[in-house]
């Protein structure tokens, strides 16, 4: 219904440049997801998700689309989400650094 289209990042990989000042914050029932939305327009643009709590879930419809190089989207069942949770448990998770990646020669 809010028409958020979720960008899950490692919360390292996050950084809010300005407005905090201007955010509320609720919760509701298990009180691990932190909602975060602007208290003058009520605008929610990111949020801590209650799949991932190490994570940020960034509404890409806020992103300016100049800063956008591309973006996949896949299809979730929402309202069962509990039940594929499993399935986005790895976006929150931070990125392997080069140098363990690399490969020795």
């Amino acid at each position: 219904m809010t028409a958020y289209l979720h960008l899950i990042v490692p919360r390292s990989r996050f950084r809010l440049l300005q407005g905090e000042e201007d955010l509320e914050t609720y919760t509701f029932n298990t009180g691990v997801a932190q909602h975060r939305f602007c208290k003058h327009c009520g605008i929610k643009s990111f949020y801590v998700p209650r799949s991932n709590p190490n994570g940020i879930s960034v509404n890409v419809r806020c992103l300016r689309p100049d800063t956008i190089a591309r973006v996949t989207i896949r299809s979730f069942d929402g309202r069962n989400w509990e039940l594929h949770a499993h399935e986005l448990a790895h976006l929150a998770d931070e990125p392997q650094e080069w140098s363990s990646t690399r490969g020795h020669t």
